[in-house]
């Protein structure tokens, strides 16, 4: 739809920018932490362990302070599990509950509104060994964690998220370093989804929760929700999107907002025996969810095709980390589409797709909408001078927050814009070369360097995009 006038960003819209505890704290066993998954993973080969990252763990006043500079209404940040509780469970740490304390008030000082994520990627290592999201007292162990930041810091912590990137850790666990399949398992996509099963019953029970305790703050999932298209017309691949699509995204959002499986996922569940077993209780607690919005981290969208009957299955895998390598025998096969660039790192690059995507969510939940992380992931370089010109990651940002307007002028409520990263951490895959950050960190793969912070010319450009509310998009 082409519209003759836009409609303006909210006034109360939340600019700001997102990290992940694992991925830009480091001190990953200092002041009482204990390891996380992340921390006891083998790290892809060529990429940095996460014992430093960008050291905002001793350096966050620094950096919110940089981030204040630019004009941050919210910033976006995980609580790590191990460094509240080490073991998972049991004993708290004072260490840990007074740090994010001091980045709590940090952040407030400055007028900057905390956005809380309460799991990004980092099961306790300790409750790993007591089969981490498979052991159905995994619920419990959540809404454990959820009560003791709800008791320290819901004071002033008015916006949460449950769990980052469900779909992401159900669909690529193994690329995470997430998922733990129990020795002797016969049925590995049964398991998977008995994981995330539990998962889900965890959040939900998380944001009543939350509702109960802090009557006045709002709580909502973190999905990795990117729109699936048919890469024809042909009604064959219309279904493999619609398949795809359930499979991908709206299991998640049917669950958090509804309380209920989509029932094109659950028919293919069927299919491979793989359907979860509900505990007493489990379905009465998926009903009463009720989050208050939804976080959408966006990237790009998928294509896919029917898998034809001479596509052999070897060739497609389900557990595929980038979506045009990923497909199922009768149920869907990943298509590069023609009609996309791609990032240096082989990403699709879609900013009409986050229009589709935002409208069809809107659409289906009717619920405010926080984009959570979208961003470029590039090979930056710092000039002799202490510069870095990013100029392909304003392009990028800028066509993006163009589509969010759009989105808003076709009537989707919009809360904030978060966009991935606030500042270089280390990259799930890639490690510290493929940066994403506003804020560069003077550090390489292996040589910590000086690790100072330069501003970015992107800094500079979402500074202005900030202080205009969005009506200033230009270099």
């Amino acid at each position: 739809m082409k519209h003759t006038a836009l409609k303006p960003f909210p006034q109360d819209f939340l600019w700001g920018a997102s990290t992940s505890a694992y991925q830009v704290e480091g001190a990953n066993l200092e002041d009482g932490k204990g390891p996380s998954c992340q921390d006891v993973k083998q790290v892809p080969e060529g990429t940095s362990d996460l014992t430093v990252c960008a050291d905002h763990y001793h350096r966050f006043k620094e950096d919110i302070a940089l981030m204040a500079e630019m004009g941050f209404k919210t910033y976006r940040f995980s609580i790590a599990w191990t460094r509240l509780l080490p073991q998972g469970t049991g004993e708290v740490n004072q260490k840990g509950i007074d740090h994010y304390n001091e980045v709590i008030d940090e952040c407030l000082k400055y007028g900057i509104k905390p956005l809380v994520t309460m799991f990004h990627f980092d099961m306790p290592a300790a409750l790993d060994e007591r089969g981490s999201w498979s052991n159905p007292e995994s619920v419990d162990w959540f809404v454990n964690f959820a009560r003791v930041m709800y008791e320290n810091f819901g004071d002033r912590v008015k916006y949460w998220l449950t769990i980052n990137e469900q779909n992401v850790l159900t669909l690529a666990g193994p690329v995470i370093g997430t998922l733990h399949i129990p020795e002797g398992c016969t049925n590995i996509l049964k398991e998977t989804y008995q994981q995330n099963h539990h998962m889900l019953v965890a959040q939900a029970k998380a944001m009543a929760l939350c509702h109960e305790m802090l009557p006045g703050a709002k709580i909502g999932p973190a999905p990795n929700i990117s729109l699936v298209y048919p890469a024809s017309c042909k009604p064959e691949d219309i279904m493999a999107a619609q398949n795809f699509n359930a499979i991908r995204n709206w299991l998640y959002l049917d669950m958090a907002v509804y309380g209920v499986y989509n029932n094109v996922l659950w028919s293919y569940l069927e299919e491979h025996n793989a359907t979860p077993t509900f505990a007493p209780g489990d379905a009465e607690a998926l009903k009463n969810g009720h989050p208050d919005f939804i976080g959408v981290n966006y990237y790009s969208t998928a294509t896919v095709a029917w898998p034809e009957e001479t596509v052999e299955a070897g060739k497609m895998d389900p557990g595929a980390d980038q979506q045009t390598a990923r497909g199922e025998a009768g149920v869907y096969r990943g298509y590069r589409n023609p009609n996309l660039p791609t990032t240096e790192f082989g990403w699709e690059i879609d900013p009409t797709g986050f229009r589709n995507t935002l409208r069809e969510i809107y659409s289906r939940y009717r619920l405010p909408i926080i984009i959570t992380e979208n961003g470029l992931g590039a090979y930056d370089k710092l000039t002799e001078d202490g510069k870095v010109h990013d100029q392909y990651r304003i392009n990028y940002l800028r066509t993006h927050i163009t589509q969010v307007q759009l989105a808003i002028s076709d009537g989707v409520e919009m809360m904030g814009y978060c966009p991935w990263s606030a500042i270089d951490l280390i990259s799930t895959h890639e490690g510290m070369v493929k940066r994403y950050g506003f804020i560069y960190v003077d550090r390489e793969e292996f040589d910590l360097k000086t690790m100072a912070r330069y501003r970015k010319d992107s800094f500079y450009w979402y500074k202005k995009v900030i202080a205009t509310n969005g009506e200033d998009l230009t270099d």
